[in-house]
C-alpha cells in the first residue's frame, strides 16, 4: 500500500491549541484505502492511525550487540561508585563497633575500587568505539551534569584510603595521601568550574526545568572537607593545619555555590510544582551539600585544637577552643537544614509510591549517596555533643542505607537484563531539550514492543528524527524546551527514516505536548 507525503520541513506549522494540523499540501495516493484529503483538519490520532495502516514504518530491532549497548554507558554509572564509597565511609564512622564491622567496611571499600575500574574501562571503550560521544557527553544538557561523578568517585576512594589504609600501612602512605589531597582539590576546582562554564556558554535552561541535579557539578568540592578532617587527624601536626585550611576553603566554595542553587530550586517548586515522578530521586541531591559540610566542618573543628601552634592568632589555645565551638554550632544549624530537605524529598515520593513507581534509572543511587552524607553528619553531631540517642539514630540510618544500596544494585542488574538501561533512548544520552541523536545510532524497539504492534502510543521509541524547527537556535522545540545554541546532530545525506517516519515522530511529540505540560529535564 503506497502513500505519498511531502517533507515535513516544507509543510505548514502545527496548530497547538486545537491539536490539529492545517496543511494545504498534505495528500494521499489515489490507491490508498484510507485517503487523507487536503484542506481537511484531522486529529493527530487520526492521521497517525492512517499513516500506520498505510505503511509499516517501524523496523523491529529487539537485540543489540554488547558493543552497541556500550554506546549508552554514560557518566551516570559513576553514581554507583559514589554510593558504594559513601557506604564504606559511613561504616567507618559508626560509633558502636563490633568484631567484623571494620571488615564489612573494607569489603565495600574494595568493591568500590573494583566498580570504579569497571566504570573507567567501560566508558573508555565507549569513547574508543564511538569517538564522537566524548564531545557529545560534554555538550548534552543532561549527561554533562554527571561528568563530575567520576571525580566524586575518586574523592570517595581517597577518603576510604585515608580511613582504612593510613595506620595499617607504612608512613609512605601518609606522604602519598597528602599529595593526592591537593591533586584532588585541583581536579575538583577544574571540573566544577569547567562543567558550569560549558553549561552557561552552550545551553539554555528555564526555571521550569530546574532540579537539584544542577548542584551536581559542585559536588566534587563538597567531599574535600570530610577528607581533610580524616586526613588531618591521622597525619598529625606537621602538615595537618595546611590540610584543614584547604578543607575549609574548598568546602566553603562548594557549599556557597550549592546554597545559591538551592534558592533557584525553591523558586522552581513554588512556581512549577514538583518535578515529574521519574526525576524525583534527584531531589535527594539537595541533602548532600549540607550533610557533607556538617561532616567536614565538625570533623575539622574537632581536630583543630591539636594542630594550632601556641601563637596562632595571638593565642593558639583560645583560637582552637573557639574554632571547635563555632564548628559544632554551625554544624548543628546545618544539620537541621539537611533533615528538612530529606523530608521534603521523601514527601515528594508519596504520589510516586501510590501510583506504582517508575522504571529504574542510574539516578536511583541518589537515594544512597546524599544520604550517606546525612548519616555521616549525624555521627559527627553525636560525637561533638556526646549525644547517645543521635548516635543510635545514625546507626539505624546506616542499616537502612546498606539495605537501600543492596536493593538498588539488584535493580540495576535487573534493568540491564530487561533493557531499561544500556539501551537507546533509555540513558542520559537520550534526545531531549533540542539535543538529537547521531545519525548512525541504532533505531531499537522499546523492550515492550512486539513484532506487530508499535510501543507506547503507536510511535516508535527510537531516536527522534530532526525537523527544521529543531535546528533553530533560541526557539522552543516541540516539547517546549529552549534549544541550545550549539551544533546538533542533523540529517547527513539520506535520513534513516522516510517522510512518513518523520511525520509520525512529529505527531507523537505534538500529541504529548497537547496532553500535558512539557517534560522536565533532569
Amino acid at each position: 500500500m503506497d502513500i505519498s507525503l511531502v517533507d515535513p520541513e516544507q509543510s505548514t506549522s502545527l496548530s497547538r491549541a486545537g491539536g490539529r494540523r492545517r496543511d494545504e499540501n498534505y495528500s494521499s495516493s489515489a490507491h490508498s484505502d484510507t485517503p487523507l484529503h487536503p484542506r481537511r483538519n484531522l486529529s493527530f490520532d487520526t492521521i497517525g492511525a492512517q499513516l500506520l495502516k498505510a505503511k509499516h514504518v517501524h523496523h523491529h530491532v529487539h537485540d543489540l550487540r554488547f558493543k552497541e549497548r556500550i554506546r549508552h554507558f554514560t557518566w551516570t554509572w559513576f553514581t554507583m561508585t559514589m554510593a558504594t564509597g559513601g557506604v564504606a565511609n559511613v561504616i567507618y564512622h559508626v560509633p558502636y563497633r563490633f568484631n567484623g564491622l571494620y571488615t564489612i567496611g573494607c569489603m565495600f571499600f574494595i568493591l568500590n575500587m573494583v566498580l570504579f575500574l569497571f566504570n573507567v574501562t567501560m566508558i573508555s571503550c565507549r569513547f574508543y568505539l564511538y569517538p564522537h560521544t566524548f564531545k557529545a557527553s560534554f555538550l548534552h544538557p543532561t549527561e554533562s551534569l554527571f561528568i563530575p561523578a567520576w571525580v566524586i568517585s575518586l574523592g570517595t576512594i581517597l577518603i576510604n584510603i585515608s580511613e582504612y589504609g593510613i595506620g595499617k600501612a607504612g608512613p609512605w602512605l601518609n606522604h602519598v595521601m597528602c599529595i593526592m589531597f591537593w591533586i584532588y582539590c585541583a581536579l575538583a576546582v577544574f571540573f566544577s568550574l569547567g562543567i558550569y562554564l560549558v553549561m552557561w556558554s552552550t545551553q539554555t535552561f528555564t526555571i521550569a526545568e530546574m532540579t537539584p541535579v544542577w548542584i551536581f557539578p559542585a559536588y566534587p568540592l563538597l567531599v574535600i572537607g570530610p577528607h581533610a578532617a580524616v586526613l588531618a587527624n591521622k597525619i598529625g601536626k606537621e602538615r595537618g593545619l595546611d590540610i584543614v585550611m584547604g578543607g575549609f576553603i574548598f568546602q566553603g566554595i562548594g557549599f556557597m555555590v550549592s546554597l545559591m542553587i538551592y534558592a533557584a530550586f525553591i523558586y522552581r517548586l513554588m512556581t512549577h510544582k514538583l518535578p515529574k515522578e521519574s526525576l524525583r530521586p534527584g531531589m535527594f541531591i539537595s541533602v548532600g551539600p549540607s550533610g557533607f559540610t556538617i561532616s567536614g566542618l565538625v570533623g575539622m573543628g574537632q581536630v583543630i585544637p591539636e594542630l594550632l601552634p601556641d601563637d596562632f592568632m595571638g593565642d593558639g589555645v583560645l583560637a582552637g577552643k573557639v574554632s571547635r565551638i563555632m564548628a559544632n554550632w554551625a554544624g548543628l544549624w546545618l544539620w537541621g537544614l539537611a533533615i528538612w530537605f530529606f523530608f521534603v524529598s521523601v514527601g515528594a515520593h508519596y504520589s510516586t509510591v501510590r501510583e506504582g513507581g517508575v522504571k529504574f534509572a542510574m539516578t536511583f543511587y541518589s537515594y544512597v549517596f546524599p544520604n550517606t552524607a546525612l548519616t555521616a553528619s549525624t555521627f559527627a553531631i553525636a560525637k561533638a555533643l556526646k549525644n547517645k540517642p543521635i548516635g543510635i539514630l545514625g546507626c539505624v540510618m546506616t542499616c537502612l542505607l546498606i539495605c537501600a544500596w543492596a536493593a538498588i544494585f539488584g535493580l540495576m542488574i535487573h534493568a540491564v537484563m530487561v533493557k531499561d538501561i544500556l539501551w537507546p533512548q533509555k540513558q542520559e544520552d537520550r534526545a531531549e531539550g533540542g539535543w538529537e541523536v547521531h545519525p548512525d545510532e541504532k533505531r531499537a524497539c522499546d523492550p515492550s514492543c512486539d513484532s506487530g504492534v508499535l510501543a507506547g502510543n503507536g510511535v516508535a521509541n527510537g531516536p527522534q528524527v530532526p525537523s527544521a524547527q529543531d535546528n533553530t537556535d533560541g526557539q522552543k522545540n516541540d516539547d517546549g524546551v529552549m534549544l541550545s545554541k550549539r551544533r546538533q546532530y542533523g540529517n547527513t545525506g539520506q535520513s534513516a527514516s522516510s517522510a512518513a517516519d518523520r511525520y509520525i515522530d512529529i505527531i507523537g511529540r505534538s500529541a504529548r505536548t497537547a496532553q500535558g505540560r512539557p517534560e522536565d529535564m533532569v
